[in-house]
């Protein structure tokens, strides 16, 4: 298993962003991914629109997951209605 981070990006309405992070963390746990930490980075204006979104709820998850699996996950989360957007990152062992 690696570690990663996952930087995810919500819609700021609160039942949205908890039923898309939910989503988020059951497909985690399905493909057999721990997550190790979760850190709301909070509400912050997006670069540009996403589905006409202005603001996102950003949250940066330390993730330890099988590499196979990632192409998986991400194919999922694009299923996931109320994510705007993912981005795994991972992790050198000297950051780990």
């Amino acid at each position: 298993m690696k570690k990663y981070e996952l930087m995810t990006i919500y819609p700021t309405e609160d039942e949205k962003y908890k039923d898309g992070s939910e989503k988020v963390k059951a497909v985690l746990a399905q493909f057999g991914a721990t997550i190790e930490k979760e850190e709301p980075y909070g509400d912050r204006d997006l670069a540009y629109e996403i589905n006409k979104i202005k603001r996102g709820r950003f949250v940066l998850f330390t993730v330890k997951a099988p590499p196979a699996k990632i192409v998986e996950i991400n194919t999922q989360f694009r299923l996931n209605d109320n994510l705007l957007k993912s981005l795994f990152v991972k992790l050198n062992d000297k950051e780990a």
